[in-house]
């Protein structure tokens, strides 16, 4: 199991010895130290268990696997839900099986499941008080639950190399590989993408062997070209919102977070402002990518029309792919359509207020902007 030791220990570095001293920010980083080292060594004992129990994982083909990739806030959990609605084709990956990558942790929740179904299901109403406890606050931004659809950014947290750390660790420019993988030295990349793969592996094996594997990973921005290296054969499914949209809000997610361990922080403070150039060098980087990926294997979806008829766009994404669409999965879709035309985020934000501008964006991304005919 991998960890980028090198990015760990200069995180911490930096942190507790670079950074203006604060209790409460030593308080929030040692103890996030210590729980990252519980959860670290629990993983790695159930994977190791996997060789022991689950052997034949190891022999898993992952073939022709569908990552949708964008930057935050592009509209990525909604076109992952809504094609994880395709269950005879694909297997996706919910969030607690992102927390614990193991066949054998699975097994086990799937009897933990049967036997609160036969017992009063009340561990289900322990864990539902629990989920909307810890994860409510975010609804009207990114709703999680455990056994949802969710990115596969949990994988990514064990290795270190996540923007997940960014959450804590406000040194984003020192820290630029976690959250820019194909920055990163080639051996350590391969070593990501290897775990990333026994990830995978453990997945299909569990929960669908003969089916393809769908996963999303906003952060994999960063990452694509070490993707398309590992899965040569992988489709790529990426989104174009507008940045002016997208940048605002992937850094109005992380700032709540930012104030409870540094409440001094400003809104329009340095660490806004490098977080929100790593969302640009993400937009550059997929950009770039579209002209080095096989056009069979690319397909690029327009927010706006994912947004104003879901069914329509995704029916388009597999006729570009050669996906034929069962007639249960169009009933499903169909639904799932009316849901979203009812939706109206109340999450608001502008880039003013993190101290951004609408210039910035033309000076760093007018090519893409005049590509996709996005409005300046």
């Amino acid at each position: 199991m991998y960890l980028n030791l090198d990015l760990f220990f200069k995180a911490q570095y930096l942190s507790l010895f670079k950074t203006p001293f604060s209790v409460r920010r030593w308080a929030y980083v040692l103890f996030f130290t210590a729980l990252y080292g519980v959860m670290w060594l629990i993983v790695a004992f159930g994977r190791m268990l996997d060789h022991v129990l689950f052997p034949g994982f190891r022999r898993q083909p992952v073939r022709q696997p569908v990552f949708i990739v964008a930057p935050p806030r592009s509209g990525t959990t909604l076109t992952q839900k809504l094609m994880s609605l395709d269950e005879e084709r694909f297997v996706h990956n919910k969030l607690y099986q992102t927390i614990f990558p193991a066949v054998t942790y699975q097994r086990l929740f799937d009897g933990l499941v049967w036997l609160d179904q036969h017992t009063g299901r009340l561990l289900a109403r322990l864990i539902a008080w629990a989920e909307k406890k810890w994860f409510g606050g975010w609804d009207d931004m990114h709703k999680m639950r455990f056994d949802q659809p969710e990115e596969d950014d949990g994988f990514f947290v064990y290795t270190f190399v996540t923007e997940a750390i960014f959450l804590l660790f406000l040194h984003v420019e020192e820290l630029w590989g976690a959250g820019f993988p194909d920055a990163l030295p080639a051996p350590q990349r391969r070593k990501v993408m290897r775990f990333y793969r026994s990830c995978l592996q453990r997945q299909l094996y569990a929960n669908g062997p003969d089916k393809t594997l769908l996963s999303k990973a906003t952060q994999s921005s960063g990452a694509v070209e070490s993707l398309l290296e590992e899965f040569p054969d992988a489709r790529f499914i990426t989104i174009i919102r507008h940045p002016y949209q997208s940048v605002a809000s992937h850094v109005s997610v992380f700032y709540p977070v930012w104030r409870a361990h540094s409440p001094g922080l400003p809104k329009d403070s340095p660490v806004a402002k490098a977080y929100a150039r790593l969302a640009v060098k993400w937009f550059q980087h997929l950009f770039e990518f579209r002209l080095k990926v096989n056009p069979r294997q690319y397909y690029c979806i327009d927010y706006r029309e994912l947004t104003r008829d879901p069914k329509t766009t995704l029916e388009q994404l597999y006729a570009h792919f050669g996906w034929p669409m069962s007639d249960a999965f169009r009933a499903r879709l169909a639904e799932a359509t009316q849901r979203q035309r009812r939706f109206a985020s109340k999450h608001e934000y502008s880039l003013e207020e993190f101290g951004l501008s609408k210039a910035w964006i033309q000076a760093e991304l007018g090519p893409l902007l005049d590509h996709y005919q996005l409005p300046r």
